[in-house]
């Protein structure tokens, strides 16, 4: 069985409150749970979260709530209070509250992705960076793969380079959407941060650093996340509002 947890935690240091930031007509975590809804692959859907202004629209709306503690240092950390709760679920994924245009058809072909490879422990989503800018954006995570879809390095620098300007570098884009086994995720979390994982302020640095296979599934789009007041004026624009 496969669970999608939604970490939402309303201290957001650039955007406070952002769970519940209205775009379109509805709170921006309903918007990503209408979309995990969408998946076909998925029995179960919980907002993982500590605070009960965010439960009670998510009670509003149908949503499963797990409360967890307050002083998690991520969401990976709040996603797995509640995995270690769950009783039958394999597979886990972990869709962060701030991916209103999250694929449910992505969110597929991950939990496909552990069904086929029963030895994976850990897979993300990545797509082409097409603009310079967004290749030299420091916000904008990026990933190299080698040629069997694992992850060699993730970084916010603009990797991999192109030493002699020939235009052959094809960057990719990390996104923030995770599915993990549930026995992995509760032996990521009791790692300590590792020192690139500092470095680079990164915690899938973590995973590989312990030697873990990440496998990047590559989609053709791109999603755009909601870090801003401004970032959600754009996700209103782009969903005809």
């Amino acid at each position: 069985m496969a669970t999608i947890l939604i970490p939402a935690r309303w201290a957001s240091t650039r955007f406070p409150g952002k769970p519940l930031a209205i775009i379109a007509g509805k709170p921006l975590i309903q918007l990503v749970w209408e979309n995990c809804a969408r998946s076909k692959s998925a029995s179960r859907i919980i907002i993982a979260t500590d605070d009960m202004r965010i439960a009670e629209a998510a009670f509003d709306f149908g949503a499963e709530v797990a409360l967890t503690r307050a002083d998690h240092p991520s969401g990976t950390d709040r996603a797995a209070e509640v995995a270690a709760l769950l009783k039958r679920e394999r597979v886990l994924v972990n869709v962060q509250g701030d991916e209103p245009f999250v694929q449910p058809q992505l969110i597929d072909r991950l939990i496909h992705e552990f069904e086929s490879d029963r030895r994976l422990e850990m897979a993300t989503a990545a797509s082409p960076i097409h603009e310079p800018a967004e290749f030299l954006d420091p916000n904008i995570v990026k990933v190299v793969v080698n040629r069997a879809g694992n992850a060699m390095y993730f970084s916010r620098a603009p990797i991999p380079v192109d030493r002699d300007g020939e235009g052959s570098s094809t960057g990719l884009r990390h996104h923030g959407i995770y599915a993990y086994t549930k026995k992995f995720l509760l032996q990521f979390v009791s790692w300590k941060p590792t020192a690139l994982e500092k470095s680079e302020k990164l915690e899938q640095l973590r995973a590989l650093e312990h030697g873990t296979t990440i496998r990047v599934l590559k989609t053709k789009h791109s999603s755009l996340g909601v870090d801003t007041a401004e970032q959600a004026d754009a996700a209103a624009r782009l969903l005809g509002h």
